[in-house]
């Protein structure tokens, strides 16, 4: 049987934009960014996203069109009878293991989505009261897994479709519904009276507030961001064709993740200094401190709903990405249907996903290094697996492959002059660049 492709250039961009831009973008960026500094946080991780992450992004993608084939048998192919081999296992088991935690925060994305649609977020609510609420959602025991259920099912859904009719046409009409919803909050948000404060928040830098630490998160959301190091990638990059433009679809990916998150956080930001709050809230920003703005700014029901449903489109596009690495290996490997393959894969994220939701409630008593089971897993693929398989990736990229083979695929066999011009470049980014940054989050992380 032939395997499947994208079917167009543009195909190809929205599905891997769809991996990029999820809740990395509308739930994570923006608490980083109130978190390491504002301004200066933006401008480390923009440097950073394109000298570094850009690199590792066109590895993936050059591994997985040179191999033809799923994440764990790429390495196999193109260095057979290495020890490379095994780096197959953590490209395929880092997604399950994220898509399980993920799928959480989607469900918890729904329970908020049905909130605003039934007007929950009512005038007059105290922030204490709002965040009162959350606390007693996330640690109930079935309302989150019936979401988190929900949720799967609908990544289920987009899956079982395959490549064109699922995720190529999913991505077609959900990545351009997102950008005009999130940018028609931010345009509500910034018109907010005070909401200038939070603009000079976003755009204008501190420079000594950039430290190491500054430096190796901007870095370690690039990799959460960007979906590089964990299979994502390098799946979505052997369903493009030979004559796609690596570089030019990589790189408007990096420039599409970069300008959602702006976007969004130019949703937020501002509302929350236009009603005095704390803009390093952190990871309960979206669910605790937003509700309390949509309950006092004009509309706010409506830009309530508008977000949530934002959010919810932006899991999803993510998780349909998560959940394809696993279901790829079962059918090409495991030589399983991709219905039976889809199946297997809920299954097992389901049953992990229980088990990170409970720990928020009833097994919140079960500590892993000192973290619940949410966080362990959180922390383990964030600041463990994510980095490993980036480092792994440049390395077999810029010392295990043959230089030829790696500028064959980035020039398409030197017919794209203007990658071949970049293609020197490119290459030592990979080869010594690329390597040396993300030892520096190890060291980093083990401090």
């Amino acid at each position: 049987m032939e395997r499947e492709h994208f079917k167009s250039t543009f195909g190809v961009l929205v599905a891997m934009a769809g991996s990029a831009i999820g809740l990395g973008n509308l739930w994570r960026f923006p608490y980083m960014v109130g978190v390491y500094g504002g301004a200066a946080f933006i401008f480390v991780y923009i440097i950073l996203v394109f000298l570094l992450c850009l690199p590792i992004l066109f590895s993936e993608v050059i591994v997985g069109r040179r191999s033809h084939t799923n994440a764990f048998i790429a390495f196999e192919r193109l260095a057979p009878g290495s020890a490379w081999k095994w780096t197959g296992i953590l490209m395929v088991a880092t997604p399950i293991l994220v898509v399980s935690y993920y799928s959480v925060i989607g469900g918890w994305s729904l329970e908020y989505l049905f909130k605003a649609c039934t007007f929950s977020f009512t005038q007059g609510a105290t922030r204490d009261e709002l965040g009162t609420i959350f606390n007693s959602f996330i640690t109930s025991t079935w309302t989150p897994i019936i979401w988190h259920t929900v949720f799967l099912l609908l990544t289920a859904a987009v899956i079982l479709g395959g490549v064109n009719k699922g995720i190529e046409k999913f991505g077609k009409v959900m990545m351009p519904l997102l950008f005009l919803t999130v940018i028609a909050i931010a345009v509500r948000s910034v018109t907010l009276p005070g909401a200038g404060e939070g603009l000079v928040y976003l755009f204008k830098p501190d420079f000594s507030k950039i430290t190491p630490e500054v430096c190796a998160a901007a870095l370690g959301q690039g990799f959460f961001s960007l979906s590089v190091g964990f299979g994502i990638m390098l799946t979505y990059g052997s369903y493009t064709r030979k004559e796609a433009n690596i570089a030019l679809n990589s790189t408007w990916t990096a420039v599409a993740d970069l300008m959602f998150a702006l976007i969004a956080s130019c949703a937020i930001m501002p509302a929350v200094f236009a009603f005095g709050l704390n803009p390093q809230e952190g990871p309960g920003l979206v669910f605790e401190t937003l509700p309390f703005l949509f309950a006092n700014m004009p509309l706010g029901g409506f830009v309530a709903i508008l977000f949530f449903l934002a959010l919810l489109v932006a899991a999803l596009t993510s998780s349909v990405s998560l959940f394809e690495v696993g279901v790829a290996w079962l059918v090409e490997e495991k030589h399983l249907s991709r219905k039976a393959s889809t199946w297997i894969v809920f299954a097992v994220t389901w049953a992990i996903g229980v088990l990170c939701s409970l720990s928020f409630g009833r097994l919140s008593g079960i500590s892993i290094f000192g973290n619940s089971i949410f966080n362990f897993l959180d922390k383990l693929s964030a600041n463990w697996l994510m980095p490993l398989g980036a480092l792994l990736i440049v390395i077999f990229t810029g010392w295990k492959m043959k230089k030829s083979d790696v500028i064959d695929e980035f020039t398409n066999g030197g017919t794209l002059r203007g990658n071949a011009r970049l293609s020197g470049f490119i290459y030592f980014l990979i080869r010594w660049l690329a390597p040396v940054a993300i030892l520096i989050i190890f060291l980093s992380n083990l401090l």
